[in-house]
């Protein structure tokens, strides 16, 4: 290696400018290729490091060959949002290479495979040539192999120019990899190659370093779809019906794993669960209805297009009063849109989902932690209010890798709802499936092979004890009493989290994902500005009356979403006063990557008057083709 491609410099950067805790990496690699167990590896020696962390994946829709970007976000305030800059890029796309290393910000590092030669496109970088196949060679001798150690390479040298302790990354490995003794051992010689060439051959000269802190300590890191999986079993599941699609379908997938590990019958073997993957997403929510008219606890796990394809069926649970649970993990549409890309986009058209007058109950996780509670929370609402409840997480929260404390033990019993039982036939005298008994909108069921009179289910006009009618009055009394039961949930529904803000005159409303780049946003406009915001985080469709006392409170409130047409303060308009909904403004995010602090504050500052519209540069992503599901 000559010493021009070795950018580096003699001298280390003088601890006074090191920027500790406080950085994003960024690694480029191949779809298929096996990046995923070393970026994993390198986001959990990390976080055994006791920093804050949080790790995005940003994916092709293919199988393999499309460029892959996996993020990396140290911050030792525990910001875990995306951050919109770049400060360390691994470049192992030679595809990509190029255009990324001439987005980054001037200062910024670049590890890169050295035949690239990407020292050449820039001057204001610090570059780190690494000859990754000469290194792999040498590791490993099977070269069908080689392909899949390259990457631990990388791990190896980021542990030695970053100060990641080399235990931290061999603990991560075989946390990662379990008991496959034969790949930790291959693995565990490309990470110390990759440490040894470091040490031997570059010298450091970025500014950006892990030192260790206790801050991570009893945490554990889960995705999302795991999270809500858990969550799902703990609530009693015994009916899921899905089809596959992306990126949801690691929610059921990991669900079966729980229940076959823990819901097996001890004396028989047995499965005490039924789980069907059906030919379509209108199947899968056929099956849901139908499993829970008999009595089941039963759930589907769709996306955007699914939701749509269950649109006749949702009106049918609506109208029927049949509980049964959907968790949308919503990603980036119309139509296919962009399978692997994350937002926003499903709340109004999930709210009314169906023809005629529907409204659907939805609840609305920030957190991985939430994802798990409020799987056992849309169980208990879906019976207790008979009809169908949409968890509506996303393709961020669903399927990348957040900190989390552990998930405690579910304390309360389940939540069965109006189920006619004896004492409760004595006590009304007389039973009508549809009959508002106590005011609040819901009847009383009953459930097949139980206590009780049968009844004929239909999705057709019906009166208050079931029977066929298309008499106007029954129809109405029927809607009107479908809406009092809707009103009657919003006591029910998680309230909204707020942190007021005394003498504030701007107020934020987010909610689900956009909650962590909100969360930072408000730190950035008080340091940046003296600009201090209330907060109202949005965890449940219908609102409670938080919300209308929020707004009243502010001059200006901005709901941040990431859809294009402002969808949840679509909402808010149906329900609010004229002289709230003046207060109302937008600020969104829709280009399919998680929502970043800077991009909502930069916002908030234009519509303020504090900043020009065009000093806001807007971002430029490489971004891989999509194609299928």
């Amino acid at each position: 290696m000559s010493s021009s491609d070795l950018a580096v410099q003699e001298a280390a950067v003088p601890s006074a400018v090191r920027v500790v805790n406080d950085f994003s990496i960024q690694v480029a690699t191949v779809n298929g290729s096996g990046s995923q167990t070393a970026n994993l590896v390198l986001l959990r020696s990390i976080f055994q490091s006791g920093v804050p962390v949080s790790g995005k994946n940003m994916f092709p829709s293919n199988i393999a060959g499309l460029p892959t970007w996996y993020t990396i976000r140290a911050n030792k305030l525990g910001y875990v949002g995306r951050k919109k800059e770049i400060d360390f890029l691994v470049a192992m796309n030679a595809e990509t290479a190029r255009e990324d290393v001439l987005s980054l910000e001037p200062g910024a590092a670049v590890l890169y495979d050295e035949p690239l030669k990407l020292n050449a496109l820039r001057t204001d970088l610090v570059f780190y040539p690494v000859p990754f196949d000469r290194i792999v060679g040498e590791v490993c001798k099977d070269a069908r192999l080689r392909r899949l150690v390259k990457n631990m390479i990388y791990d190896g040298v980021l542990s030695k120019l970053l100060n990641i302790e080399l235990a931290q990354m061999e603990h991560a490995l075989k946390k990662q990899m379990g008991r496959k003794a034969k790949a930790v051992e291959l693995n565990m010689g490309a990470l110390s190659a990759g440490f040894a060439y470091a040490s031997e051959r570059l010298t450091k000269q970025d500014p950006f370093w892990i030192e260790p802190m206790d801050e991570t300590r009893g945490m554990i890191l889960v995705e999302g779809n795991a999270a809500a999986a858990l969550g799902c079993m703990m609530a009693g599941v015994t009916v899921v019906a899905w089809y596959p699609i992306t990126p949801s379908s690691s929610l059921p997938e990991t669900l079966i794993g729980y229940l076959r590990k823990y819901r097996l019958d001890k004396a028989t073997g047995k499965a005490t669960f039924a789980v069907v993957q059906a030919e379509d997403e209108i199947a899968s929510i056929g099956m849901v209805i139908g499993a829970g008219w008999a009595g089941a606890r039963a759930m589907t796990s769709t996306a955007g297009p699914g939701v749509s394809l269950m649109s006749e069926f949702a009106g049918l649970a609506y109208y029927a009063e049949v509980p049964g649970v959907v968790f949308d993990i919503q990603r980036v549409g119309p139509s296919t849109g962009l399978p692997t890309r994350t937002s926003q986009q499903d709340i109004i058209a999930t709210a009314f989902l169906s023809h005629g007058d529907t409204k659907h109950l939805m609840l609305i996780p920030a957190s991985v932690e939430e994802c798990y509670t409020m799987a056992m929370e849309a169980f208990d609402l879906a019976e207790r209010f008979q009809t169908l409840v949409f968890v509506m997480s996303d393709l961020d929260l669903g399927m990348n890798t957040w900190m989390s404390t552990p998930f405690g033990y579910p304390e309360r019993p389940l939540d069965r709802g109006k189920v006619l039982d004896e004492p409760t036939l004595r006590r009304i005298g007389e039973w009508g499936r549809y009959t508002d008994v106590d005011g609040d909108g819901i009847p009383y069921r009953t459930i097949p092979g139980g206590f009780g009179p049968a009844y004929f289910t239909r999705g057709s006009g019906h009166n208050e004890r079931g029977q066929y009618s298309e008499r106007p009055d029954d129809y109405v009394n029927n809607l009107e009493r479908l809406g009092r039961k809707f009103e009657t949930a919003r006591a029910a529904m998680p309230a909204p989290v707020i942190d007021d803000a005394a003498g504030a005159s701007i107020g934020v409303i987010g909610y689900g994902t956009s909650h962590w780049a909100i969360e930072e946003s408000r730190d950035q406009l008080a340091r940046e500005r003296d600009l201090r915001t209330g907060y109202l985080r949005l965890r449940a469709y219908p609102f409670t009356p938080d919300l209308e006392a929020f707004v009243a409170r502010y001059d200006r409130v901005y709901v941040v979403e990431q859809n294009r047409d402002a969808q949840m303060l679509g909402l808010m308009r149906l329900e609010m006063p004229p002289g709230l909904i003046a207060k109302l403004r937008s600020v969104l995010h829709f280009n399919g990557l998680p929502i970043d602090a800077r991009s909502v504050t930069d916002e908030i500052l234009v519509q303020e008057g504090l900043k020009a519209r065009d000093a806001v540069a807007r971002a430029v992503v490489s971004a891989g083709s999509a194609g299928g599901e």
